[in-house]
């Protein structure tokens, strides 16, 4: 039982973690059947099953929970040796999982990325974007990326691109030559908008203004969807009204497409921020990127 392999243990983790073979083997960059026989291994070498798996659901059994409950500790030990030694690289080496806003993946990282991997070539980076709000350490993900109002308190937290953003207002020039451009953001409530809603289902009101003349509604959308492009494709097509980050709407802008409206009523919020727990070893890949992005903010600053 002492020389039971680390890496079908490390398998069993990953699976439990995820409760899913293929998700665990997508974040490993390995393949499901690969992790399916690193378990048919692990449990015919204990005798027991660890996992209870059907077509549909990957559970745990007893013995699986008690093993995972003492693995983690202990792997996260051996992971924080190795980042150790790591440090002590001329350049660090491994992998740097993210997970990130759509607005972020698309505005705020590629130039930062860019820096930062050509700086550190032995790292190699995954980005997952999405916009719902997921535990990074349990999604096995190294660090997250949100604004302020969703990083929980128990994170540390780093400024991570632009400082300060917009929310600004457009539509597509025949869309407002044919049904007018409004004034105030109440008269929303008489024209078609394009609205965005979030994986989890929930769609947010447009807010204007900032503070107390800050004015909330819930236009009437034509369109609802979860992805920035065809939000836009649906705006410059004149169907609507489409209320969005700035660096969204920028490019439609300067090209002519679309034509920015209620430029009283723009909101400005903080701009996003790094987020990952405090731990006794913080993995290198991620330390990197951590001093990387305050080096970046002292630049910017001066």
């Amino acid at each position: 039982m002492n020389d039971l392999p680390l890496a079908d243990l490390d398998a069993f983790t990953a699976v439990a973690a995820t409760r899913s073979f293929r998700e665990a083997a997508r974040k490993r960059g390995v393949s499901a059947s690969s992790l399916s026989e690193a378990l048919r291994r692990l449990e015919a070498r204990l005798q027991v099953r660890l996992l209870n798996r059907t077509t549909r659901s990957v559970t745990l059994t007893e013995a699986g929970t008690r093993l995972l409950d003492r693995l983690t500790p202990a792997l996260g030990e051996i992971a924080g040796a190795l980042d150790q030694v790591n440090e002590m690289r001329d350049s660090p080496v491994g992998t740097l999982r993210l997970n990130v806003p759509t607005v972020v993946a698309r505005e705020v990282l590629p130039p930062i990325i860019g820096r930062f991997l050509r700086e550190n070539p032995a790292i190699s980076l995954e980005v997952t974007a999405e916009d719902g709000f997921v535990d990074v350490l349990a999604a096995g993900f190294d660090a997250g990326v949100r604004y302020e109002e969703r990083v929980e308190r128990d994170m540390i937290a780093i400024p991570i691109g632009p400082r300060r953003q917009r929310y600004v207002t457009a539509a597509a020039p025949a869309y407002l030559a044919s049904r007018g451009v409004p004034q105030h953001p109440r008269e929303l409530l008489e024209h078609a908008c394009i609205r965005h809603r979030f994986t989890s289902g929930i769609a947010l009101a447009w807010e204007f203004g900032e503070s107390e003349a800050a004015i909330t509604i819930a236009p009437p959308a034509v369109v609802t969807a979860n992805t920035i492009d065809l939000e836009l494709a649906a705006a410059i097509a004149g169907l609507g009204v489409i209320r969005t980050f700035e660096e969204f709407i920028a490019p439609p802008v300067a090209a002519g497409l679309l034509t920015p409206i209620l430029k009283d009523w723009t909101t400005s919020f903080s701009g996003p921020f790094l987020y990952y727990a405090s731990r006794k070893h913080m993995p290198a890949p991620l330390r990197a990127f951590v001093d990387f992005l305050k080096i970046e903010h002292r630049r910017i600053e001066r």
